[in-house]
């Protein structure tokens, strides 16, 4: 609506109605009511103009409203977009933070915040935790005579099929190098521990096609529980990390942490070449194919 045009119309009908054409005669405009009406409509002209004046007034300052709504509409719209590309910024500096950059695995750092984490739950006997260490055999052999594209080609096959193999609640991380751990809860018996270092190891062993190369590893694997083999992040990844070289010193597949077999002694014992009567006491078993 223009209300300029509105004012002037109805301004100009008023004026009419007052104004006395020469042919009317005098003695109209000598009675009182005539000059009281006039009187009166020019009361109302006035009052259109000031109400006209105030009507421009406020519509002049409702613009300017409108102009500074927008205006800060659009400043918190940047503000929005920059927020969001803030909390972006940090979740992709964080995932980056915790993350190996060649498998996409959680790293090391993350693996241990994960269990520090895990053991401040744990309440034993109710919640068992094991923490399962893997290192790849054969790997360095294949990364120096196939180059290290095909070795970190190698490095994402195994942590997909270690990723695939353990449940969504689980957790694998790439430590560093051909080592990987998995995280583990709600497996508080030994042989279901065996069943999973078996399919785990039976995963990684799969040979896989890289180009007209056909290649495999194998995983030496050890085993820590919570709370028998420790109640605290390092000494479960250290005795994890010990089992483990006692499956690859003796080609087992996986083994159980022991605190008699890989006491130091015993280990001397076993590398002064008798081994055969420490095998009875270690808990390790040769997966095969056991699936």
């Amino acid at each position: 609506m223009d209300w300029d045009d509105l004012f002037s119309a109805v301004e100009a009908r008023l004026r009419l109605t007052v104004d006395v054409s020469p042919g009317a005669g005098a003695e109209l405009q000598a009675h009182d009511s005539v000059v009281q009406v006039r009187a009166s409509v020019l009361e109302c002209v006035m009052e259109l103009d000031h109400l006209h004046s105030t009507l421009k007034h406020v519509l002049g300052r409702t613009q300017r409203l409108e102009l500074e709504v927008f205006d800060a509409q659009t400043a918190l719209a940047q503000l929005r977009a920059e927020l969001v590309g803030t909390q972006a910024g940090e979740r992709r500096a964080r995932h980056l933070a915790l993350h190996d950059t060649l498998t996409s695995l959680p790293n090391g750092g993350y693996f241990r915040e994960r269990l520090d984490h895990a053991l401040a739950r744990a309440e034993a006997p109710h919640h068992t935790l094991a923490v399962l260490y893997l290192d790849l055999d054969g790997f360095k052999p294949i990364n120096d005579a196939h180059g290290h594209a095909a070795g970190d080609e190698l490095l994402r096959i195994v942590a997909a099929r270690l990723a695939r193999a353990v449940r969504a609640e689980d957790m694998v991380s790439r430590l560093g190098g051909d080592e990987f751990a998995c995280l583990l809860g709600g497996l508080p018996s030994r042989d279901q521990l065996s069943h999973l270092a078996c399919k785990l190891f039976d995963a990684v062993s799969a040979p896989f096609q890289l180009g007209e190369l056909k290649l495999s590893v194998r995983p030496s694997i050890g085993i820590a529980m919570c709370p028998a083999d420790g109640t605290t992040s390092d000494a479960l990844i250290k005795n994890a990390d010990t089992a483990m070289y006692r499956a690859k010193r003796g080609q087992v597949g996986y083994a159980f942490f022991d605190p008699r077999a890989d006491h130091p002694v015993a280990r001397a014992a076993e590398s002064s070449g008798r081994s055969d009567r420490l095998a009875q006491a270690v808990s390790s078993v040769d997966c095969g194919n056991v699936t």
